[in-house]
């Protein structure tokens, strides 16, 4: 009796350690979402989603132009020069689950920060 008791005392507490640790990571908040623009590997433009206001840039690289809509909470490439459009075609993205790449002109435009980032699309 008393080695079945011990048993269930400690399975009791690995679920409140477990309980535990899921609170405090899903309600620590690590800052605001933070968009940035990387042409060709650098960091060209970072941009505070949660206070951005709505405007539309150019990206010019030696591969080709991009241009990026934002508005507060989101981002989106709105037109692009490549063949594929893949980039244009992937739409608005608010969170750092999946970037935007437009391979032929050398453009990622990648989301850091918010409630969640190490949450991934499999996990989140």
């Amino acid at each position: 009796m008393r080695s079945t008791r011990f048993w269930v005392l400690a399975v009791a507490g690995l679920l409140a350690a477990s309980l535990l640790a899921a609170v405090l990571v899903y309600t620590s908040s690590p800052g605001g979402t933070v968009a940035e623009i990387v042409l060709d590997g650098e960091v060209i433009r970072t941009i505070d989603l949660e206070t951005a206001q709505a405007e539309t840039f150019v990206v010019q690289g030696e591969s080709g132009t991009n241009t990026v809509q934002v508005e507060p909470g989101r981002i989106r490439v709105q037109c692009a020069d490549c063949p594929d459009q893949v980039c244009v075609h992937q739409g608005w993205i608010s969170d750092g689950t999946v970037p935007i790449v437009c391979l032929p002109n050398r453009l990622v435009i990648r989301i850091t920060g918010g409630s969640h980032p190490g949450l991934d699309g499999v996990a989140g």
